[in-house]
């Protein structure tokens, strides 16, 4: 990189959203100077493991029901900005195409993330983008009339920056929680707490469930405050692992069940491993089974392991039948089943993580261009927003709609355009 080069927009992060707002720029205002920096070997390194390497672009149906964070109301704004048939219009122009699948979830038909990242790169280089990569951004200081970029590959100064490093999740792609410094330094708020989303919990060393690894099955989790109320809810599958829990539902709550433990250590985590059937109709048909062990009344619908785990962690005897069955022993095995409780002792951490709940609040930007009202000039998109979607490809489409909005909206801020007007 020359000596103290000039640039209309710098994007800091070239993942998601860093590259569809720097193709987003580059269009809204052919001819000005976008440049996107990126600390990675290569481009696009979170957008290549996501969704087993498949790249889970987007959901049938976007709300802003599906994300947490910041109020519904502006991340419904934001969504209307790009929308799901948007991004199948984008990739499609790009050549990439998606198919459905019945959980309502959009792939390459590829199945392949190079695809999603490879057509990024190239509808960034045709727009004019400069890529830099390897170039790690060490700071960001507000100058008059234009920012100074500290990098790894020299100084740079661009009139307006735009922040998408991502949050603190799976830091090996880059994603170290660095945007969060910078935008301090700038004066942008944040949160007061990062923590890991969509993330597997773990349980106590000896706890039952890990001797279950590689068993599946449909649950409703709840998380309970201290004094018994309902704070959040999903249901989907789980899956027992050797070292706790993961599965959507379990991905899905994560979240809220370490949202709730930041504020109540008492909060807790409860399991219903039957959902699908009343509680009083589990009773009736432990009453029912006369010869039969207590496992034939969970099994079907429960997996035979699971089945005979729940009557062993209920304290019934394995071979105990319907006949022999004490109604205190009942009612314990039937309070295992639907009312459990899951001893949460942690999670896998920001390592394994997906996406990061907390960041600048909504509130601190501009709706209608994402630009940082404590911080004229800098725009703040993707993961750094306090805007964390469930699992299913609502992360990735908040990633091309905030994107989109701030690309556009770092573009007008260079020529005294609206947003709007470049919305193309």
């Amino acid at each position: 990189m020359q000596k103290d080069p000039e640039a209309d927009v710098v994007v800091v992060g070239a993942g998601a959203a860093g590259l569809m707002a720097a193709i987003q720029a580059a269009r809204a205002r052919p001819g000005l100077r976008v440049v996107a920096l990126d600390g990675a070997a290569r481009p696009g390194a979170k957008i290549l493991i996501s969704g087993g390497g498949r790249c889970n672009v987007t959901h049938r149906a976007v709300s802003a029901d599906d994300f947490n964070g910041s109020t519904r109301p502006a991340i419904a704004r934001i969504l209307r900005r790009f929308t799901v048939d948007d991004t199948r219009r984008f990739f499609a122009d790009e050549g990439v195409l998606l198919h459905e699948e019945p959980t309502g979830k959009l792939f390459p038909v590829t199945n392949r993330a190079a695809t999603v990242v490879d057509a990024l790169l190239d509808a960034a280089r045709r727009a004019g983008v400069q890529l830099v990569h390897p170039c790690r951004v060490e700071a960001v200081a507000r100058q008059p009339g234009h920012f100074a970029l500290s990098t790894t590959r020299g100084p740079v100064r661009a009139a307006r920056v735009i922040l998408a490093t991502g949050g603190l999740s799976v830091p090996k792609t880059g994603s170290d929680g660095r945007g969060y410094e910078i935008a301090a330094s700038l004066g942008v708020p944040l949160t007061p707490r990062r923590l890991p989303a969509l993330v597997p919990l773990t349980l106590p060393d000896g706890h039952w469930v890990r001797a279950l690894s590689g068993v599946t099955t449909p649950v409703r989790l709840t998380v309970r405050s201290g004094t018994g109320r309902h704070l959040a809810q999903s249901t989907g599958s789980l899956l027992c692992t050797h070292q706790g829990v993961s599965g959507p539902a379990v991905l899905d709550i994560s979240r809220h069940w370490l949202d709730a433990r930041e504020d109540d250590p008492d909060a807790a985590l409860g399991v219903d491993w039957c959902p699908g059937r009343p509680a009083a109709e589990t009773d009736r048909c432990l009453l029912s089974l006369g010869a039969r062990t207590c496992r034939h009344a969970l099994s079907p619908p429960l997996p035979e392991r699971l089945a005979e785990a729940l009557v062993a962690a209920a304290g019934v005897v394995p071979t105990a039948t319907g006949a022999t069955l004490t109604r205190d022993c009942r009612r314990r095995l039937v309070r295992e089943v639907h009312d459990g409780v899951l001893p949460v002792n942690g999670t896998r951490g920001f390592a394994v993580a997906e996406v990061t709940a907390g960041g600048v609040p909504l509130s601190a930007l501009r709706l209608d261009t994402l630009e940082a009202r404590a911080c004229p000039g800098l725009h703040i998109c993707g993961e750094l927003c306090d805007v964390d979607g469930r699992l299913g490809g609502f992360n990735f489409q908040w990633a091309w709609a905030s994107g989109t909005v701030a690309g556009r909206g770092a573009a007008a801020g260079c020529g005294g355009a609206t947003p709007e007007s470049m919305a193309g």
